[in-house]
């Protein structure tokens, strides 16, 4: 369902739903976007099969049910990261080699997702052994600088300002193909999962304020401060109020990847909900960083970003791109956005968002696709991993388990795992039974809960924006151990749920297929 909303899969079986779904929600034939580039490589004889699939009513109706030979024998190639690794990594005649095993590694949610939550706890654990903190301290806090420039930044800093940037990129890039060909080029259709995002990135901020009010008024210390439970300083309200942006962020990868290992028979709509959802997400926080976590410079500097994004949208555009000159202009749009006081990372995302979308030049796949999927690799299993290996390193003087009850823990946490679902449900019910929206076919609002509650998986931006709030660096440790521990409980109960949930429609498929056999031997004559 993901292609059917135009989210390019890896290597996809093309089900009656799949096609039922494009058609309800799109309503375009088969020759148009956004499944024109898989079913141009499709052959004459495979395109008969999936024309006979769309007649399939029944089957397409059953989420779980066993698929038959004709939809076995459909598949197409493509690029995009929403369910490619799943589906690479099972496919018969996949491509040999070490660098096709790292792209479906990188392209895997699962796989990507337990790398990066494995470097984090090995951040956190490296930063507070005795026999290691040290050691892992001097290499956070060593510098490297570049010659006649501003940036002279220690290595913890650069893995956040530097390597995070191709994260960005490729989330850029991915946002524009979105825009042009995907789930946001249709806002009508995409309406109450854009909405649901907005929503979950309301309720968040307002239970974390909530939370630390309350703390600041009944808790130890005096009314209006708060008192961090690790070192036992006190913090004002007004300073800790800075951080209610924290749990505002969706780890995209990260819920998809709970989605790929607990909810194999769910609905394809719902991912595509999920995914609508997550995308959108990504471009608030995105405002959001741009908005309230930078500091404007000098005005100049702005003019030399705005000419970056200039040489970049035309060299992108050419019919042979000169790889070299796109590389200078994006290194001096980052530096330019440093030195403006924006954060750099935010380059990436602009230089995405200039790039192409179309096809050109006779080109199979737009290049805004292409992109995204060749730097896949780099973002997943480079930039995002060494990210939150520093990103968790924090020390703590004394890592107990009153660090569970710490206020700004318990505030994130709350956020998190409550606020996130609370205000996508919220939003959903508002949308469908005060506005007079619609879902997706055969999905009720109370569906959305365990997708929703994996929403609650804060995780990369949400480390990036605890490091942006505070400027106390134990403040900002407790917020990135908030992250850590909330978007874990999160992963947690999402699972259970979706665990249910999918068991739930998989025997409801089986069920209505028994009975659909057994009124077929009724009506079968004698």
């Amino acid at each position: 369902v993901e292609a059917a909303l135009g989210h390019d899969i890896g290597i996809v079986s093309l089900t009656g739903e799949l096609v039922r779904e494009q058609m309800r929600l799109k309503k375009v034939d088969l020759e148009r976007n956004p499944l024109k580039k898989i079913y141009r490589k499709a052959k004459p004889h495979d395109i008969e099969k999936w024309q006979q699939a769309i007649a399939l009513e029944p089957f397409a109706t059953q989420p779980g049910a066993e698929r038959p030979e004709i939809f076995r024998t459909i598949t197409y190639g493509s690029s995009k990261r929403v369910q490619q690794g799943d589906a690479m990594a099972t496919t018969a005649g996949a491509k040999k080699g070490l660098w096709s095993t790292i792209r479906r590694i990188a392209a895997s949610d699962r796989i990507s997702g337990l790398i990066m939550l494995g470097f984090a706890l090995t951040g956190l654990v490296l930063a507070n052994l005795p026999a290691t903190a040290h050691a892992f301290e001097t290499v956070a806090e060593t510098h490297l600088f570049i010659p006649y420039t501003n940036l002279d930044l220690p290595i913890g800093h650069w893995a956040q300002d530097g390597l995070l940037t191709i994260f960005f990129l490729t989330v850029g890039l991915e946002l524009k193909q979105e825009l042009t060909t995907g789930s946001l080029a249709n806002p009508k259709a995409a309406a109450v999962p854009m909405l649901c995002a907005v929503g979950g990135m309301i309720a968040p901020p307002i239970l974390f304020l909530a939370v630390t009010a309350l703390f600041s008024q009944i808790g130890p210390g005096e009314p209006g401060t708060l008192i961090l439970t690790t070192t036992g300083s006190s913090i004002p309200f007004s300073e800790m109020s800075h951080g209610w942006a924290v749990p505002t962020a969706t780890d995209i990868a990260f819920s998809l990847a709970v989605l790929a290992l607990f909810a194999k028979a769910l609905p394809g709509s719902i991912r595509a909900f999920l995914m609508t959802l997550a995308t959108v997400d990504d471009l608030l926080a995105i405002i959001l960083i741009a908005v309230f976590f930078s500091s404007v410079n000098a005005w100049y500097w702005f003019v030399g970003i705005a000419g970056c994004a200039v040489v970049w949208y035309f060299l992108v555009r050419m019919r042979k791109v000169p790889w070299l000159a796109v590389a200078i202009v994006g290194i001096l749009a980052w530096v330019m956005m440093f030195e403006a006081g924006v954060h750099p990372t935010l380059a990436g995302v602009l230089v995405g968002l200039l790039t192409p979308a179309h096809e050109r030049f006779g080109e199979k796949t737009p290049r805004a696709e292409r992109y995204a999927d060749k730097l896949q690799p780099f973002s997943a299993l480079l930039a995002l991993p060494i990210f939150a290996l520093f990103a968790t390193g924090v020390h703590f003087e004394s890592l107990t388990l009153a660090l569970f009850i710490s206020p700004v823990v318990v505030a994130v946490m709350v956020a998190l795992v409550v606020g996130k679902p609370l205000g996508i449900m919220i939003t959903a019910w508002l949308s469908t039974h005060v506005a007079g929206l619609k879902m997706a076919k055969g999905l009720r609002v109370r569906d959305m809960f365990p997708a929703a509650c994996a929403c609650g998986i804060g995780f990369t931006v949400s480390f990036l924006i605890s490091s942006l709030a505070y400027q106390d660096a134990e403040l900002s440790a407790e917020a990135r151990f908030g992250v850590l521990v909330g978007s874990i409980v999160a992963a947690v109960i999402s699972g259970i749920l979706l665990s249910r949930q999918s068991k739930k429609f998989e025997l409801a498929a089986a069920a209505s297929s028994k009975h659909k056999h057994h009124t077929a031997d009724e009506d079968a004559p004698g």
